[in-house]
C-alpha cells in the first residue's frame, strides 16, 4: 500500500513538472495552468510578505555564537547544490575550522513514536535533539533516515558534523555545544530566514537557470528572481566555460551589483562499485563500453549526457522522479533489462546509489559515477570567500 502510494505521489510530481515546463497542452492543462498561475501570485505576495516581515524586525531572526554560511538556490532542485557544500566544508575543515553542516532531510524518515516517547520520559529536556548524522568520525545514520543529501556529505566529509533537523537554530545550538563549530553552513538555506548568516550563496543552474520564470505552483521558482540581491556570491553550475553565459551574467547583474560571480562545473572524477568497499576505478572504463544508465535526479539528461561524453553507449536506460526510494525489485528488474540489452556495466549517481538496497547477486556489475565541482572563473572570488570565511 505505502509503495502503490508513493508512486502515485511520483507520477503526480512529474505531471506537475511537466506542466510548469509547457510539455503539456490539453485543454484541461491549460485551466490548470491558469489556476496555478492566479495560486503563484498569491504565493508569490506571500513570500514577499514574510521577507518584509523580517527585513522590518516584526519577526526576528537568531544569531548563533559562530559563522554562518547559507548555500541555496532560488529554483526547485537540479543546481547541483551538494558537491558545492561538500567543497565549502571540505575546504573550510582544511584550513583548520571546525565544521558543522545542518539539513531539513528532505524526505529522510522521521524518528519512531517510540524513540520520540523513551525521549520524553527518559529526557530532561523537551525538545527532541536533531538526528546526527556524523559527528565528524562516525557515520551514525543509514540514508533512509538521514535523507539522501546528508548521507552522502556524511560519507564523503572527515571532521565535518552532520546534522538533520527542520529546526535549524536548534541544530545549530547543538552543534555549538556538543562538536564545538565555529562555521555552521546552512545545507539549503537561502529561505531558512530564522537563522542569520553571514554569508549568503546562491546557486543558478546556468543551463536552466529559471525555469519559465513563475513562482511555485505555476514555476519552479521558490521566490522571486529579483530576491538574489540578498546574495553576496553567486555560482553559476553547470557552466561550460564559454561566452553564451555573458547574457545571464548581465541579467543577474541588473538584480545584484554586489554579488560576486563564480563559475563552476560539475566534473565526472572516477567510477565507484557499488558494495565493494568504495573500490574506484578510472573513467577510462566507459570509452567505448556499452553502458545501461539509471537515475532518479532532477535533471537525468544532465547525468547521461556525462555517460555519453566519456565515450560510453547507453544501451538501456530508466529513470524515476526525484528522491525515488528504490525497492530491490526495481533493481534486479533494471539488471535482467541491462543484461537483456548487452550492457557491459551498469552506472547510477552517487546520489541514487545511497537510495539502492544490497543486492545478494547482481549480474551486471554497479557503479555511480562520482562528481566534483571544479571551478572555471572567480577562483580569486572563491579564495576570497574562503578567507573572509576563516578569518571573520
Amino acid at each position: 500500500m505505502h509503495s502503490h502510494f508513493r508512486f502515485k505521489a511520483e507520477d503526480l510530481e512529474q505531471y506537475f513538472l511537466d506542466l510548469m515546463a509547457g510539455r503539456r497542452h490539453n485543454w484541461y492543462d491549460n485551466a490548470l495552468k491558469d489556476f496555478l498561475f492566479a495560486a503563484s501570485r498569491f504565493y508569490r505576495m506571500a513570500i514577499q510578505f514574510r521577507l518584509w516581515m523580517y527585513d522590518k524586525r516584526v519577526i526576528r531572526n537568531r544569531a548563533l555564537g559562530c559563522l554562518v554560511v547559507s548555500i541555496g538556490n532560488v529554483s526547485c532542485g537540479g543546481t547541483g547544490k551538494t558537491p558545492v557544500v561538500e567543497v565549502f566544508a571540505r575546504t573550510l575543515s582544511n584550513n583548520g575550522r571546525k565544521v558543522a553542516i545542518l539539513s531539513r532531510g528532505y524526505r529522510s524518515k522521521k524518528r519512531s513514536l517510540w524513540f520520540r516517547l523513551m525521549h520524553m520520559f527518559h529526557s530532561q529536556e523537551l525538545a527532541i535533539p536533531p538526528k546526527i548524522v556524523s559527528d565528524g568520525k562516525n557515520l551514525l545514520l543509514e540514508s533512509d533516515y538521514a535523507g539522501d543529501e546528508p548521507y552522502m556529505l556524511a560519507s564523503n566529509l572527515e571532521n565535518v558534523a552532520v546534522l538533520v533537523d527542520k529546526d535549524r537554530v536548534k541544530s545549530g545550538i547543538y552543534a555549538i555545544e556538543n562538536f564545538n563549530a565555529d562555521v555552521i553552513i546552512l545545507d539549503d538555506g537561502f529561505q531558512y530566514l530564522m537563522l542569520k548568516p553571514h554569508i549568503n550563496i546562491v546557486l543558478v543552474d546556468s543551463t536552466d537557470p529559471f525555469g519559465n520564470g513563475h513562482v511555485l505552483p505555476r514555476g519552479i521558482l521558490r521566490e522571486p528572481i529579483k530576491n538574489i540581491r540578498r546574495a553576496d556570491y553567486i555560482f553559476l553550475t553547470k557552466s561550460d566555460g564559454s561566452h553564451k553565459l555573458n547574457h545571464l551574467k548581465n541579467f543577474l547583474r541588473r538584480h545584484t551589483r554586489r554579488a560576486e560571480i563564480i563559475e563552476c562545473c560539475h566534473k565526472p572524477k572516477y567510477l565507484v562499485k557499488l558494495f565493494s568497499n568504495r573500490e574506484s576505478e578510472p573513467l577510462e572504463k566507459l570509452k567505448g563500453a556499452k553502458v545501461a544508465a539509471l537515475c532518479a535526479i532532477a535533471c537525468p539528461a544532465s547525468f547521461e549526457g556525462f555517460l555519453e561524453e566519456l565515450g560510453a553507449t547507453l544501451v538501456w536506460k530508466d529513470h524515476y522522479a526525484d528522491h525515488h526510494r528504490y525497492t530491490q525489485q526495481e533493481i534486479l528488474d533494471f539488471v535482467n533489462q541491462a543484461k537483456a540489452a548487452g550492457a557491459d556495466f551498469i552506472v547510477t549517481t552517487e546520489k541514487d546509489a545511497v537510495r539502492i538496497p544490497p543486492l545478494n547477486r547482481c549480474d551486471v556489475p554497479l557503479y555511480y559515477l562520482r562528481i566534483q565541482i571544479d571551478i572555471l572563473s572567480g577562483q580569486e572570488s572563491f579564495d576570497q570567500c574562503i578567507s573572509r570565511i576563516c578569518f571573520m
